[in-house]
């Protein structure tokens, strides 16, 4: 068995025709930094184009698969411009290959995965989660937006759920994750190293069979009468409404009526939300249902950059100091109010870059893996 290590942040290891990624920093929840995304970048370009890797498993280290980007990276980057160009403009590269990843993949998702984190695991093949895995895209609610594929991802779902999930930052289950479509399978926590000793020992990249042995494991998903995914009709109603201001005045009234009770957390957080988060997230949501999975990885690379380079506000870096560095939980957003976000601005970050400034995502085959940070105009 070769191994190669990073000893901070990813384990690489190879165990006969499997190749097995370890997210490795446990501690920090397995947050995905500049490194992080330029080893599995590495491995997963590198392990595609072998003939002896037939299948690839990705893990997290501890206790969370991972909670996302690396929010303190960001905050201190504000002082200096485009400090975080290149993580980004990476990961968003990477989140391409492994939407179209030519070989099958596994996740094995137990905790926290979140944002980022999570675009390591809706778009594989297989995606496992357990009892203790809890999603979310909280973005929106500190001035930033829904990203890393999550655009394409969450407007392609059934409904309104994929408003509903990119303004609130709701939390699903493992089992909700299945009924919705963004899992898999549902296998038990304690049965997840035997499932990983069965695949390694499968050693095969057959997706028959990596299926099979996935369901030797797996339980029937049974989702509780209070899940949020009972709720679509009033999602729905509310959710498929034209501006943020619609939205919450439709799910407000719905609150009102006997047996919502459920809405009312879910509202005080919107409100509580970065009101310019919100029309980016709106829009970039609806955006998505139009666009190509390229074209959305794109939009969200000319989002990101402007949101980090305070185009339409400073939201983001207030909402990560409120939430991470004072921890004070009092975010003092501008504009404060929904009705104070200037259009034109909101216009203005959704704008194409001239084109050798765009994110270069890969247009055939031939092509898969250029396009890479090394060879753009930022590097």
């Amino acid at each position: 068995m070769a191994v190669s290590q990073d000893e901070e942040v990813v384990l690489a290891e190879e165990k006969g025709n499997v190749r097995l990624i370890t997210l490795n920093q446990p501690r920090k929840l397995n947050v995905i930094s500049s490194r992080v995304v330029y080893l599995l970048a590495e491995n997963l370009e590198k392990w595609e184009k072998d003939e002896d890797a037939k299948l690839v498993i990705i893990k997290g280290a501890g206790r969370a698969f991972s909670a996302g980007g690396d929010l303190k990276m960001f905050y201190d980057g504000r002082i200096s411009k485009d400090s975080c160009l290149e993580v980004v403009y990476r990961f968003y590269w990477l989140c391409y290959h492994i939407h179209t990843y030519k070989k099958p993949q596994v996740a094995l998702v137990h905790g926290i995965s979140m944002g980022g984190g999570a675009s390591l695991m809706v778009p594989m093949k297989f995606s496992v989660v357990t009892e203790k895995t809890v999603f979310a895209t909280p973005e929106a609610s500190i001035g930033f937006h829904t990203d890393c594929g999550f655009s394409y991802i969450l407007s392609r779902l059934p409904g309104h759920l994929g408003e509903y999930f990119a303004l609130t930052g709701a939390r699903l289950s493992g089992g909700e994750l299945v009924a919705s479509g963004l899992a898999t399978h549902l296998v038990p926590l304690d049965k997840l190293p035997a499932l990983e000793n069965r695949l390694v020992s499968l050693n095969s990249g057959s997706e028959s069979e990596v299926k099979a042995a996935i369901e030797e494991f797996s339980l029937d998903v049974q989702i509780g009468e209070e899940s949020i995914l009972n709720k679509r009709p009033i999602i729905d109603e509310c959710f498929s409404k034209d501006s943020v201001e619609e939205i919450l005045e439709s799910f407000e009234a719905e609150s009102r009526k006997e047996g919502n009770g459920w809405i009312v957390p879910v509202l005080k957080g919107l409100k509580r939300s970065s009101p310019t988060g919100l029309k980016i997230t709106l829009r970039s949501i609806r955006d998505g249902r139009k666009q190509t999975l390229s074209e959305c990885l794109k939009k969200e690379f000319r989002l990101t950059m402007n949101i980090l380079r305070t185009t339409i506000s400073g939201d983001v870096y207030e909402g990560i100091r409120a939430l991470t560095i004072d921890k004070d939980n009092s975010p003092k957003w501008d504009p404060p109010t929904l009705g104070e976000v200037d259009t034109q601005k909101l216009d203005l970050v959704f704008q194409p870059f001239e084109q050798d400034l765009e994110l270069r995502v890969p247009e055939n085959d031939e092509q898969r893996w250029s396009g890479k940070y090394e060879e753009s105009v930022y590097a």
